[in-house]
Order: C-alpha cells, then structure tokens, then sequence
C-alpha cells in the first residue's frame, strides 16, 4: 500500500489541488434545466425533469439513464467488438478466439433450439438416483463446482479478523425470489410475484415432459421448501452487521453440531482442506440440517431439480428462455425481452470478463484518464483528511487512527495491471451449454484455490467495462472501472465544476465507505477491530441514526418508503462525497471563492452551481414501476431522486447557491443539517 506523509500533505491541503481541467479545453454546455421547477424544492426535478418528461425507457430494459442503466450502450459497445471477433479467423486459444467463439456459441439459436433441454437430462438423471440424504449432498456438491448452486452457500474470501488470508466461507441461499420478504408478506404487489414464481417452476417442469397437474405441485412443493428455508435467513437490513456475520467455527464442532450436513465429506466433496470456516449465517445451516431429516427425499429431488431448471433456464431453448422472461417480466416490469445479441454480450462479459476486458479497454480507454484520475482521487483524499480535522465530535486520538486508514488506501483505476487467465479454458464454437459450464467450472477453480492462500491485491471484483465503483473494505482499497471515467462523469474536456459534481463525488462516496456503519469496522489493514475510542464511536452511531431517520421518511411511487437502515451505508456516503467533492473542488482555480471568480457564470450558472447540477446529473435515472418496488426492497443504495436531494439538504453551500428559503421542501434549519464527516 502506498503510505504518504501527514504532515507535508497537511500543509498541502491548505493550498490548492492539482488541476484536473485542461487549459483551451471544449466546454460542456448544460441543457435540459427546467426552470418551471423551483430548485429548493425539488433539485432532482429541476435539474433533471425536462429529461426524465421527455426520455423513453428502452422497451427490452428496466430503466435508463445514469450509473448502472449506462450499460446498456455500453453492451452495445461490447457487442460492436464481439461482432467482429466473432467473424474473424482467430488464433486457437487467443483472447479473441475464447470470446469470439464464446459469443457465436450463444448467437446459434438455431442449433441451442434444436437441443431443447438435452444437455440438463444426464443432471436430471443424476437427481433421479439420488436415494438419500448423502447421496443428495454428493450431487449438491458436485453441481456447486458446476456454476448450479442450490443448497450449499459456499464462496471464498478474506477472513476478517486476518484480511491477508483468505478463507473458506458459507453464506445463506437456497431460495429463488429476491429475498426472505417476498416468501413472507402478504400485500397485493408480493402475491403477484409469488404467483408468477410458482407459475414460472411449473412451467419449467412441463417443459421437460411433466403432466400439467404434476408439475404444479412440484412447483408447490419446490416453492414450500424455499419458504422454510427463507424464515432461517436474516434480512438484508439484519446482514449489515458485520460482526454479526463473523463465525469462524472448527468443522469439528460443526460435524457435531449438524450431523445431517456430514461437514467434513461435504467440504472434502467440494474439494475444501481445511480445519476451521466462516458460517456467516449459522441459523439458516441449522435450518437446513432440520429439514435434511424432516422433508421426504423425493421432495428434495423435486427441488434439485427445479433449482437446476431455473439455473439453466437461460441457456437452453427458446421455450425455457420464455419462461424466463414471463417470470422476469412480472418481477422487473421489463417490457419486451433483450435482443440475443445484448444477452450474449452480457453472458460473454460474466464469463470470460478480462478476456473481453482487454479488447474494450485497447479500443475505447484513453491512458490520459487514468492519470488524470489518479490526480482526482489524490485531491479527494486530501480534502477528506481536512475535514477529519475540523471535525468536532470526534477526539484527537480517534482522528489520528481515521487518517492512518485514509492514507493506508490503495486505489484501482481503469483496469487490473495483471489480466485474468484463461488459458485453461476450452471454448468451442458449436457448444453454448458446454461453454457456459466450462467457465464456470474455472470460476470455481478459480476461487477454491485460494483459500489458505494470501489474498492477491491485484484481483479486481468487477469488469473492466462495467459502469460502477467499489470500496472494498477487507482490502481498503477503492475502485474505479473504466466504464464510469466517461461523461456524465468524467470528462475531459468538462470544467472543474462538473467533473469534481460528477465522478468528485464518487470518489467522495467511495472514500467515506471506510468510514460508514460497516467500513468504520474495518481498520488500515482490512481487519474487523476497534480503532475507535468507545465516547467517539457512540456518537458516530448517533450521527448514522440521524442519516436512518431522515431517508425513512422518503417515499417513492407514492407511498413506498425508503429503508434507512438498509441504505444508511450509501446514503452517509453520499452525504460525506458531496462535501468531500465540494471541499476539493473549492481549492481548484475555478472553485476558489476569490472576488469576482465565482461570479464568472457558464450557460447563466455560477461554478458552485454546475457544481450541484453535476451532482443531479450522475443520477439522472427513471425506472419501470415494478423495478423500482424490487429496488427499495432489496437494493442498499437510495433511489436516484434521493440521492440528490437526501445529501443536499443536508448541505449548506447548496442553500447558498441557488438560495434555499424557508418555506422550500428541501430546507432543513441549519441546525437539523446532518453532517457525519
């Protein structure tokens, strides 16, 4: 990790940041304002609402606009390079040859059709020897190396209490709705899902040649078993708790504790040599090891092999993949399916991701930007380290610690220095089941030999192309694809104020995910301690209490409310990367607020202005209905109207800016403003 000097950069942040704006640069010209809305009531909506009135949602998505609905060009960007590889003569074994053939496979509807179900019958005969519990927990295995999980939650990662090491890990699963919410509410919009669940597995067993009535209760009975596994999981509010998800348990007190689960065969059977794993969820392989015993083994048959048809669905023929989508239809609200083209780039990216990486980064990543980049987040971090210190809730000795953690950071910008190989992996052009299952199989070779192993720092958990960011706390380290360093974000030849609103920000966000209510858990190293003094950490609790609070009383499609304690990690760190990104923006030529400077308006706005309006236009987003209701229930992050409005309101040089009066929807007293960092 780099480490930096304190006390030099301390002085530095006193002066101002390296430039990021080039001089005699084109200028990006903002449009779209509407200035029917008044902007201290709805800053989301006056900087957003002349586009999100006019804009259409893509029939074959569930959204579109900013951050995660920016891939949808981007697909078409990937598919553009797939298109040509997949035509060309490639050498065996190349990159282009893997990802070219991988593609071609899956565009070959023709043949995939002609084998219906074929290539899941020798699964589903397997599934039918099955005579008792250990010869079900050899096939759940075996199949787990396949890509096919059911059961079994197996994955591997850092151990928190010693993040240089990586260890053997087992979560909860073995449902097929979103999560535990949807087996047990009971409102109207859940039993439409429920119902288009079971609809969506009885349709699945008849299309492999099960009689209509038999097929329903085999739905019935694969969704009853997926139901009482659901009431063992926690919630994903519940799996915040990072301490809470620390178990690490000797398999021998395991063996004993759940016989049925026979741990030591099971983890020999998926190939695991070791004497101690992490159950993150113990409840839920208490659960399992009841109902091993207390569900009839033909019941488990039955849920196998649902399990397999819905893991499979996608890759088989025409009619599985509708039933897919009639399923995901209902779930999501999407409209029309996915051109096969778009579904194949996204198969290729998730399988062969750093192979199909490579080609996108050599043909549309600029070099200038990673260093521009790194320029950026060196700013942020400087700012952020200002603001520790004017912090006044927090003691001296507690600051110290928290600045270690900033500066003990390591960064990833654009893409890996060191490529994935799949140099081991055999694709052939005529072959898309076989394909699919052969990179999932090196996936799981992949991840089965690192365990006991030092953890490489040089893995990226995302590709390349992919529009997102990550903070990754075991590794404290922050992340940033290629695929988010391109506008609205990131752009070259944009002012200050915009790209310090636009990918500032999330640089901001990103840094303070260290410090929010599970990062702040972590120390320098990546480990699960107390660096805090117990006074401090009281009253950063009390502070991330105001953040719940505040976005539980935010609703969307009407009523819908916010979970502010499911979303309370991203929404302090949007609250934290506005004022990071504003701070380090202000020590900029254009953001210093010199006499007459920030007076010097561009398209009738101040720079404190496109600063904001920036900020409102990462997250320019409009979804589908259905999607949306999914989203507040399962997704950690705000919907995007909140993420503009939630952090500003809570800031005051935005009430300055566009003069934010009493009487405005978004003013809160001075004094109610929530500032954590």
């Amino acid at each position: 990790m780099k480490q930096l000097i304190y006390f030099s950069l301390a002085l530095f942040v006193t002066g101002a940041c390296t430039r990021v704006s080039m001089p005699n640069a084109k200028r990006v010209v903002i449009t779209g304002i509407d200035a029917s809305k008044k902007p201290g009531d709805d800053f989301f909506a006056y900087a957003n609402g002349i586009w999100n009135d006019t804009v259409r949602i893509p029939p074959s998505q569930t959204g579109v606009g900013a951050y995660s609905f920016m891939n949808y060009p981007q697909r078409i960007r990937l598919q553009g390079i797939l298109d040509s590889v997949s035509i060309g003569k490639n050498p065996a074994g190349s990159i282009e040859q893997q990802v070219g053939d991988f593609y071609a496979s899956g565009m070959d509807t023709l043949a995939i059709n002609k084998r219906g179900y074929e290539p899941i019958k020798p699964l589903l005969a397997r599934i039918d020897a099955v005579t008792d519990v250990p010869s079900l927990l050899k096939l759940v295995t075996d199949e787990q190396k396949a890509g096919n999980g059911s059961i079994i939650g197996f994955y591997v990662g850092p151990d928190n209490r010693k993040s240089t090491v990586n260890i053997a890990q087992f979560s909860q699963t073995g449902i097929g709705l979103p999560e535990r919410g949807y087996y047990v509410k009971t409102d109207s919009s859940t039993l439409v899902i429920q119902k288009a669940y079971r609809t969506y597995l009885t349709r699945l067993f008849e299309l492999i040649g099960t009689e209509a009535s038999t097929a329903g209760r085999n739905a019935e009975i694969a969704y009853d078993i997926e139901k009482q596994l659901a009431t063992a999981h926690k919630t994903n509010i519940e799996r915040r708790d990072v301490k809470a998800n620390y178990n690490k348990l000797a398999v021998a007190d395991l063996a004993q504790k759940q016989p049925t689960l026979r741990w030591t065969t099971l983890l020999s059977d998926l190939g695991v040599t070791v004497d101690s794993v992490n159950v993150a969820q113990p409840a839920y392989y208490d659960k399992l090891n009841a109902l091993l015993t207390s569900v009839p083994i033909q019941d488990w048959k039955v849920y196998l092999k649902a399990h397999a048809l819905t893991n499979y669905a996608n890759f088989l023929s025409q009619p599985f993949v509708d039933a897919s989508f009639a399923y995901a239809k209902i779930l999501t609200g999407q409209a029309v399916k996915q051109t096969r083209a778009e579904e194949m780039t996204q198969a290729v990216d998730r399988s062969l991701g750093d192979a199909l990486a490579q080609l996108y980064v050599k043909k549309y990543f600029p070099e200038s930007a990673r260093k521009r980049m790194a320029v950026l987040v060196d700013n942020l971090k400087k700012a952020f380290e200002a603001r520790i210190n004017r912090l006044d809730w927090m003691s001296d000795s507690t600051k110290a610690k928290a600045k270690e953690k900033l500066y003990a950071f390591s960064q990833k910008i654009g893409y890996p220095d060191k490529w994935r190989d799949y140099s081991q992996v055999s694709i052939k052009r005529d072959a898309y089941f076989e394909n699919r299952l052969a990179t999932a199989k090196n996936d799981y070779r992949n991840s089965l030999a690192k365990v006991g192993k030092p953890v490489d720092r040089t893995e990226w958990h995302t590709t390349p192309p992919t529009v997102t960011a990550y903070n990754n706390p075991p590794l404290n380290e922050i992340v940033f694809p290629a695929g988010i360093l391109q506008p609205p974000y990131f752009d070259v030849n944009a002012d200050d104020a915009l790209n310090y609103g636009g990918i500032g920000m999330v640089i901001g966000h990103e840094i303070t995910h260290s410090f929010d209510d599970q990062g702040a858990q972590f120390d320098k190293y990546g480990n699960v301690t107390n660096w805090w003094t117990k006074t401090d950490y009281a009253k950063f609790r009390a502070k991330t209490q105001q953040v719940i609070d505040q976005y539980n009383r935010f609703t969307v499609l009407d009523s819908v409310h916010v979970k502010g304690a499911l979303t309370v990690g991203e929404n302090t760190a949007d609250i934290a990367g506005v004022a990071i990104a504003y701070d380090a923006f202000k020590l900029t030529e254009q953001g210093r607020a010199t006499p007459g400077n920030n007076d010097q308006k561009l398209d009738g706005f101040t720079p404190d202005q496109r600063f904001f309006i920036s900020i409102a236009r990462i997250w320019r987003v409009k979804t589908r209905d259905a999607y949306m209701g999914m989203y507040v229930n399962t997704n950690p992050h705000s919907p995007a109207k909140w993420r503009v409005n939630g952090p500003l309101m809570n800031f005051t040089p935005f009430y300055n800016a566009f003069n934010v009066q009493p009487g405005d929807k978004m003013y809160k007293p001075e004094k109610d403003r929530i500032t954590v960092w």
